[in-house]
């Protein structure tokens, strides 16, 4: 296993103490490499996962993310599933005053998918199964 693959088969999410606390501002994420595999045909799947979150108490430590994006790309997935996810584990892990995820896909097959997942209209107590 070569040292990058190591890197992204061992990440964890970091999290990192905001350095404002007391302020609220809006940290934007944009990941333009985000692959995984459909679920279905085990075709790669390529979009822009795009992150905006007001921090509360904590934020995420950048390469960590990145890491952890990357993990998906071997992972059988589907597009609702993946945003859904991250969403999730960024929630789970930072508790956000606000957090919105949108997994922007490539067309493939002439159709194109985005999907938002929003803190504002998700329901945090339910989980993904």
């Amino acid at each position: 296993m070569k040292y990058g693959e190591e890197a992204i088969s061992q990440a964890r999410l970091e999290p990192w103490e905001n350095p404002f606390p007391g302020r609220n501002y809006t940290i934007e994420i944009t990941f333009p490499e985000f692959t995984c595999l459909c679920p279905r045909s085990g075709y790669p799947d390529f979009a822009t996962i795009k992150i905006s979150y007001v921090p509360d108490q904590l934020i995420v430590e950048l390469k960590s993310l990145k890491l952890y994006l990357n993990r998906y790309r071997n992972q059988y997935i589907s597009h609702e599933a993946a945003a859904n996810q991250i969403y999730s584990d960024l929630y789970e892990l930072l508790k956000p005053r606000y957090l919105k995820v949108v997994a922007d896909f490539h067309p493939r097959g002439n159709v194109h998918t985005v999907v938002t997942v929003d803190s504002r209209m998700a329901d945090e107590t339910t989980s993904a199964g």
